[in-house]
C-alpha cells in the first residue's frame, strides 16, 4: 500500500510541476496532466495555448499523446490539476472524447 501512496504523490507532484511549464498567455488558466502508465512511468503534459483559441492543445491531450508518441498504450491512472483551490474542474469536451477513447483502447 505504500508503494501506492508513493506513486500517487509523485504522480500529483509531477503534475503540478508541468502545470508551472503551461503556456497560457490569453486566459491565463494553468492547466496540467499526469499519466502513470502500468510499468510506473509518469507522463505528463500542460496546455498549450494559440492566438487562434481553436489550435490551443490542452493538457490532458498533451500528456496523452505524449504517453503515445513514447510507446506508452496502457495506463492505471491520470492526474489534472490547475490554479483553482476552491472547486473541481472537469475536463473540456475534447479531452473527455479523447479520455474515453482512450479508456477503452489503452487502460487496463
Amino acid at each position: 500500500m505504500t508503494v501506492v501512496v508513493d506513486k500517487v504523490k509523485e504522480l500529483i507532484s509531477k503534475c503540478l510541476q508541468a502545470r508551472d511549464m503551461a503556456y497560457c498567455p490569453y486566459s491565463r488558466f494553468p492547466v496540467a496532466a499526469a499519466i502513470l502508465t502500468t510499468d510506473g512511468t509518469i507522463i505528463t503534459g500542460c496546455n498549450v495555448e494559440n492566438a487562434s483559441y481553436g489550435l490551443t492543445v490542452c493538457a490532458e491531450r498533451t500528456a496523452i499523446q505524449r504517453a503515445v508518441v513514447e510507446g506508452y498504450r496502457k495506463f492505471t491512472a491520470i492526474a489534472v490539476t490547475c490554479d483553482i483551490k476552491d472547486r473541481f474542474v472537469g475536463p473540456c469536451g475534447a479531452c473527455r472524447q479523447v479520455l474515453m477513447e482512450v479508456r477503452h483502447t489503452y487502460l487496463l
